[in-house]
């Protein structure tokens, strides 16, 4: 994802299509202000969520979000798409469609879903070298095997991207299969199950990291994270409230 930081000079100048050495004057005049104090440098760094004033005119004033939302079957995880109703559709909050998808759901997969317009935080939530693990419910076609387990821990070899999965947990639950899985990968869970020629009926993601699903949140709702919940999941986030006056969250 491409940053989203750039110098005071560079932002002023994309802004508002005045010469570089004109930002000068306006830096020596007080004019400019970022997250309520004077600009003291042209060479400060303005990122995605600085607040920035000119003249008394807010030029930027982007706030970090971070939504949880139970996805329902037969919607796209995107930001748009031609044919289907996308989860992005759901959210109907200011500056929605600045958001994007953290860690996809398939198409008839539901539950936890996270949405960001902080590129940094989805980064380290996605990673696969941050390990933040995610919990599935899965239904399957046919009854589990005990084999499963150990396999399933040791990672599992396709030879067609020549990848072995990251090691995974499940466990037995009547007659569902929960499991946990570090990574993400398309179809993942559903492939690892085909695997063993056994077909996944039902794909409901529980929780990522220590951040679960909220059960007062019927399928389609959505909701702002908490701090505490933010905390939680061990990753940099933008939240406004943690940040000093006059700083800005690292893009």
């Amino acid at each position: 994802m491409k940053s989203q930081r750039s110098r005071l000079d560079r932002f002023i100048v994309s802004r508002e299509g005045i010469k570089r050495s004109h930002v000068h004057q306006l830096l020596a005049q007080g004019r400019i202000l970022l997250d309520g104090l004077a600009a003291e440098s042209i060479s400060q760094v303005v990122g995605p969520f600085t607040h920035v004033v000119l003249d008394q005119r807010v030029l930027q004033a982007e706030q970090p979000r971070y939504i949880m939302l139970n996805k329902p079957p037969g919607m796209v995880s995107a930001t748009c798409d031609e044919q289907h109703s996308t989860v992005l559709d759901l959210v109907s909050a200011p500056n929605a469609k600045s958001l994007h998808i953290v860690g996809r759901l398939d198409f008839n997969s539901t539950g936890l879903l996270l949405l960001t317009n902080d590129g940094r935080w989805s980064r380290g939530v996605s990673s696969p070298q941050k390990g933040v693990v995610k919990t599935y419910r899965v239904q399957l076609e046919q009854p589990f095997r005990s084999d499963y387990r150990e396999a399933f821990a040791a990672g599992l070899y396709f030879a067609f991207e020549n990848i072995t999965t990251r090691p995974a947990e499940i466990r037995r639950l009547s007659d569902l299969s929960r499991g946990r899985s570090v990574e993400g990968r398309y179809h993942q869970i559903k492939r690892m199950f085909g695997y063993f020629n056994n077909r996944v009926l039902n794909l409901h993601r529980l929780s990522i990291g220590a951040l679960s699903l909220d059960p007062k949140l019927h399928q389609g709702a959505w909701r702002e994270l908490t701090l505490s919940e933010l905390n939680a999941l061990g990753v940099e986030h933008c939240y406004r409230e943690v940040l000093p006056s006059g700083s800005d969250c690292p893009a």
